[in-house]
């Protein structure tokens, strides 16, 4: 059963050395996203599931390795502190890359996990599948969910400007901030990938794991630095 669950972006610029001289801007995510990871710790969970937006589905175990190199930054990570299982093309997504290096700031030490990177494509009723999968693999299961709202709140943004982008962002906040489980899974896939919201598909399997969880949502950061909205959320 699900116990806890956060909900943070996955923007390769969380990292400081990523951002540089820009790295105080997101200072505030940070810290949110350190603060939901705690929410995670405290739900002494016996597993630990890491969903993240990424080109291709398939799994991750712990010990996997990724890295910032592609960002002109010479910084590897590992998903967690267990033995490197994958085979050396098996290199972490961005999303996952990222949660690597948040659970790493964070000191993770509280339960085994594994990483899942999930295709913006995938049909929402296969996220909420995978979700049920994943809420019944072990007597407590928390989930780490990594993915950015829209990618088109201002004229600068990576998708431009889409006057859609605002409203759907809010509604996905409010989503997190509530945990609501059917607003989730109604989100509209068509639109989600026309204002290149990478978080999509995570969010919905979380939707699918917190069936008849109980859970209770809080909204810990909401804001588009850049024109692309980043949502942290902890589930409890």
């Amino acid at each position: 059963m699900l116990v806890a669950a956060a909900v943070c972006p996955c923007p390769p610029l969380l990292v400081p050395e990523v951002a540089a001289g820009a790295a105080p801007e997101l200072a505030a995510a940070r810290d949110a996203c350190a603060d939901a990871l705690g929410v995670l710790a405290a739900a002494r969970p016996d597993r630990l599931v890491v969903v993240g937006a990424a080109e291709h589905d398939g799994p991750y175990p712990e010990g996997s390795r990724g890295s910032f190199r592609g960002f002109g930054v010479d910084l590897d990570v590992r998903l967690g502190r267990g033995g490197d299982t994958a085979s050396p093309e098996a290199r972490l997504p961005a999303s996952l890359a990222v949660a690597a290096w948040l659970l790493e700031r964070t000191g993770w030490a509280d339960a085994p996990l594994e990483g899942l990177g999930v295709a913006e494509p995938l049909a929402a009723e296969r996220c909420i599948h995978i979700g049920r999968d994943i809420a019944g693999s072990a007597e407590r299961v928390a989930l780490l969910v990594m993915g950015d709202a829209s990618a088109c709140r201002t004229l600068k943004a990576p998708g431009y400007l889409d006057d859609r982008a605002a409203g759907f962002d809010a509604r996905v906040a409010r989503a997190l901030a509530d945990a609501d489980i059917a607003a989730l899974k109604a989100l509209d896939t068509q639109l989600s990938r026309e204002l290149q919201a990478s978080g999509r598909a995570p969010w919905q399997i979380l939707a699918g794991a917190a069936e008849d969880a109980g859970l209770a949502g809080s909204l810990l950061y909401d804001d588009a630095p850049y024109g692309v909205g980043y949502l942290v959320a902890a589930w409890s």
